[in-house]
């Protein structure tokens, strides 16, 4: 007995199941929690049997449950009156076929994860119904041009940079440049999203969070400048500026896990622990304020095209900075370039470290340490910018967060063996 193939067709009735349980509950026409079941193990069949007597059968399975949906669709609109006939649109036939055929991904061999990854997507798409057009007639102007935008920079006009490396220390390649631009505007833009989105239910917690995603930098200047103009405002103004710069370690992580994951168990050890001592200075700075909700920060387009192409000249920049400097000064050069390139942007030193560090230009001791420098040196720019643009009562704040940070960043940098 093969025990594979029962195997397969028990993972194929399950999806299904899963498929048609949601159309039963949303009360979708025709196809239901029996016939779901019924035409992803169809799929599965077809498969099997492609396998010994040709790929016309499959093509023959494709084409009866097409024309069986068609039909379901004649034979309703014919026999119910026009008022009780189901909405038109396509997507339970649709679903049906894409169903069959996850039905005859599970029968071929090293397919199994994506099709059960794809009967799952086709689950949520089904449920998410309301909250999917609700995201829809809630997208304006600006957010669906930075949509676009990323569309554009991400599958227009990476696919045709060329993946070869050239210029000094052949460490320019252009895709993989590019690459890093879609990353951090595909980070910044969801975050944006999400706080758009939660608009004014966004409390002061979470505006610190989202402001450390789509950019601790730009969240430390809005709320500074608030500061001056919301008396009474200054704790909590500290409470979201702390919150937002832990939450860059977070970003850091995933960013190198995305780049460089080999890399990711050498330097996750030391930015947990950097991350966790920021986390407990932000919960003392939690208790100490104000007790109302913060609006999200002021965000611009993150999916300009002029940034966008900023970083990635910036990007380049430190990879030849970095490459020259370990060649000509050895380690200080580096974390001197770490240090200055850090100053307002982590994403930089962060990326182009981790993929030097991958390709063996650097140690990995020398790369933690470099990204921890650029790091403090963000926090060190952050607080000057809070001392010029902020209230008194801020800076003062922000100074003891900070100091206590930068005090903690320098003990790992000496101490961590």
């Amino acid at each position: 007995m093969n025990l594979e193939i029962w195997r397969v067709l028990g993972i194929s009735l399950g999806l299904g199941l899963l498929v048609g349980l949601q159309r039963e509950w949303s009360k979708a026409e025709g196809a239901g929690i029996r016939t779901y079941p019924m035409i992803t193990v169809f799929g599965t069949v077809c498969a099997i049997l492609a396998e010994r007597y040709g790929g016309g059968i499959l093509f023959a399975g494709i084409l009866a449950v097409g024309a069986m949906m068609v039909m379901m669709k004649i034979v309703m609109n014919i026999h119910l009156p026009v008022s009780d006939q189901p909405h038109a649109g396509p997507t339970t036939g649709i679903a049906a076929l894409l169903m069959f055929a996850v039905g005859a991904m599970l029968a071929t061999g090293g397919l199994l994860v994506p099709a059960i990854a794809t009967g799952g997507a086709v689950a949520l798409l089904l449920q998410w119904k309301r909250p999917l057009h609700g995201f829809v007639r809630r997208i304006g102007d600006k957010d669906i041009q930075a949509i676009f935008r990323l569309v554009l920079i991400a599958l227009v006009v990476l696919p045709v940079l060329p993946d070869e490396s050239f210029g000094p220390y052949g460490v320019l390649n252009p895709f993989h440049i590019w690459l890093m631009v879609v990353l951090i505007v595909g980070i910044s833009v969801g975050s944006y999203l999400v706080a758009k989105f939660l608009g004014g239910r966004a409390g002061s917690l979470l505006g610190g969070i989202l402001g450390g995603l789509i950019s601790s930098t730009a969240t430390t200047i809005s709320y500074a400048r608030r500061s001056k103009s919301a008396s009474g405002s200054a704790s909590l103004a500290a409470m979201v500026i702390m919150i937002a710069s832990t939450i860059v370690f977070v970003r850091v992580a995933f960013e190198v896990a995305v780049v460089a994951p080999s890399v990711l168990p050498s330097i996750l050890p030391q930015f947990a622990a950097m991350c966790f001592f920021m986390l407990a200075i932000s919960g003392g700075a939690y208790l100490f304020a104000e007790k109302n909700r913060a609006a999200s920060p002021d965000a611009s387009d993150p999916s300009d095209l002029g940034a966008a192409v900023t970083f990635g000249a910036l990007y380049a920049i430190v990879l030849v900075a970095v490459a020259a400097a370990k060649e000509y000064f050895g380690d200080q050069g580096l974390y001197t370039v770490a240090a200055v390139s850090g100053l307002t942007d982590m994403d930089a030193i962060t990326l182009s470290t981790a993929r030097l560090v991958e390709a063996g230009r650097i140690s990995t001791d020398t790369g933690w340490r470099m990204m921890m420098t650029g790091a403090l040196s963000n926090i060190l720019f952050k607080g000057v910018a809070v001392a010029f643009l902020g209230a008194r009562g801020l800076f003062l704040r922000v100074l003891v967060l900070f100091g206590l940070s930068l005090a903690g960043g320098l003990c790992l940098l000496f101490f961590w063996p």
